[in-house]
């Protein structure tokens, strides 16, 4: 096989799509017109060098290996004139794509935290004791990044076993998740908190589930929703702060439909 025409390191890649997102992003290719035989071509020869090296790849990039080149095969294949009109068939690639592009948005995400140093800013306890405070004058637990991030994972996790729980192609984006924790929280304000489960479980895919975790932590951040947790390891509740009008200001709204946006 001729070499790359670009460079990587055997086994640096959690998983197949990895790999592939990192081929289609580097050689700045059209993920919907993805170049099925020259990308085939290069991820073989991933796999020879990995062979090489002795290093032992999982069986899903044998898998996706042989899911390249199946698409290869049908897309060589000719097609029928006449049959088109009657049953044009989808594009072989199409649901490769959708599979790399979901991929895609849980690694920007994860991205996304780091570039925001949610990490540092992901645990409240302090500032406003009092806000957590509840009627048996018991402030209710710190609530962490990691403990949100478990919860997310769970729904997703049982979001698996429901078949209804499909990636659709819907444009939720994570402004409008805030917007709808804005419509969600404001009426029951000091009516105690609304559980965090609840809310991601009402979601129809995991995008939705993605904008929605990150629509939290920008309001947290912004001091307009508080996230509390009445016992260790148990059910985080989320409620309008007294601030929740400033984070729908013009000013910082627009602030961040671009910090989004970009």
């Amino acid at each position: 096989m001729s070499s790359l025409p670009i460079t990587f390191q055997v086994g640096q890649y959690e998983g197949p799509l990895d790999l592939l997102l990192d081929l289609i992003r580097k050689q700045q290719i059209n993920i919907y017109d993805i170049p099925i035989a020259k990308i085939t071509t290069q991820y073989l020869e991933y796999m020879e060098r990995a062979a090489a090296l002795d290093v032992e790849l999982s069986a899903e990039f044998v898998y996706m290996a042989a899911t390249l080149i199946h698409i290869k095969s049908k897309l060589l294949l000719p097609k029928d004139p006449e049959l088109e009109k009657i049953a044009p068939e989808e594009d072989p690639r199409t649901e490769l794509v959708e599979k790399l592009l979901e991929h895609e948005r849980f690694r920007s995400a994860a991205e996304m935290l780091q570039q925001k140093r949610v990490i540092e800013e992901a645990v409240w306890s302090n500032p406003r004791i009092q806000d957590f405070l509840s009627d048996d004058d018991q402030p209710g637990l710190a609530v962490s990044l990691f403990d949100l991030v478990k919860t997310m994972q769970q729904v997703l996790e049982r979001a698996k076993s429901r078949p209804t729980y499909e990636v659709t192609k819907e444009d939720v984006s994570v402004p409008d998740m805030i917007q709808y924790l804005g419509k969600v929280l404001k009426p029951k304000r000091g009516k105690g908190p609304m559980a965090v489960v609840e809310l991601f479980e009402k979601q129809n895919s995991r995008r939705a589930v993605i904008c929605l975790f990150l629509a939290i932590l920008e309001l947290v951040k912004r001091q307009a929703v508080l996230l509390t947790q009445r016992d260790a390891f148990g059910d985080i509740g989320i409620e309008a702060a007294e601030g929740m009008e400033d984070a729908f200001d013009p000013a910082q709204w627009n602030a961040i439909e671009e910090e989004y946006s970009a």
